[in-house]
């Protein structure tokens, strides 16, 4: 795998070893604008890599450092996510500036550099990440056009396709402004998962951004931030996931 240098400036120390890889697209008009505004000490950002749509990969931080890709975040109770993580931008336009699919030389690009990545470092498959699934409020990267599926089938990541009674038992769908146990399950559901929202409360606007963005990551085909049975049941398969996951690692 060829990688090209394209070191930028914009990096510190990390307080320990990475366990989180953050995947972003860059949002902007062209790939050369992005690893330019990625390499500006004015601009305070900066990724360890960024793969273009021909498959190109650019480095920019040493896996060793801490990038700042995540800006304000939370996963699983941490909030100095760029000091767990390492962060891959995926050139898009994204939804500002014309958001498309991603070419299949940049998906194969992508799909090996995780997986080089994670010969390594200890990345948990829970822990293969949007940038939206960090920060609901303000992100929408890298997008329900990203191939989550694939690049879980490749052996990255989580991924959870529910069988049609399980979606079924879940009733009604939940939609803002509902209250009561459903949406107590619901939000215990997704905070459990890594989700900022808190357990309790009722279906307010957190609640519906953060099921838009589990749904652009785990059900990309409906992005409305309505809880249907499907991708409640969704939720649940992946938090079997990810215990399974857990209590694997712990005994490897």
């Amino acid at each position: 795998m060829d990688i090209i240098p394209a070191p930028s400036p914009n990096f510190n120390e990390r307080p320990g070893p990475p366990d989180i890889l953050v995947l972003h697209y860059t949002g902007m008009e062209s790939g050369e604008a992005a690893i330019a505004r990625l390499r500006d000490p004015e601009a305070k950002v900066s990724s360890h890599y960024v793969v273009e749509e021909d498959g190109r990969i650019f480095t920019l931080v040493a896996e060793e450092r801490r990038a700042w890709h995540a800006g304000v975040s939370f996963w699983k109770g941490e909030r100095d996510i760029n000091g767990r993580s390492i962060g891959i931008e995926i050139v898009n336009p994204g939804h500002e500036f014309g958001y498309r699919p991603f070419p299949e030389p940049q998906i194969e690009a992508v799909i090996a550099l995780v997986g080089d990545i994670r010969t390594r470092w200890s990345i948990p498959d829970a822990r293969i990440i949007a940038h939206s699934d960090l920060a609901p409020e303000r992100k929408q990267d890298p997008g329900e056009l990203f191939p989550w599926k694939r690049l879980a089938e490749a052996g990255h990541g989580l991924w959870f396709d529910p069988a049609p009674e399980r979606i079924g038992a879940l009733g009604a769908p939940l939609s803002p402004g509902d209250e009561g146990l459903g949406v107590i399950v619901l939000r215990s559901g997704l905070h459990r998962l890594g989700y900022g929202v808190q357990p309790g409360g009722a279906y307010d606007e957190e609640t519906r951004l953060t099921v838009e963005a589990f749904q652009r990551h785990w059900r990309p085909d409906r992005v409305d931030g309505i809880a249907d049975g499907e991708t409640r049941a969704r939720l649940v398969g992946l938090l079997q996931l990810a215990s399974v996951e857990s209590v694997t690692g712990v005994l490897d």
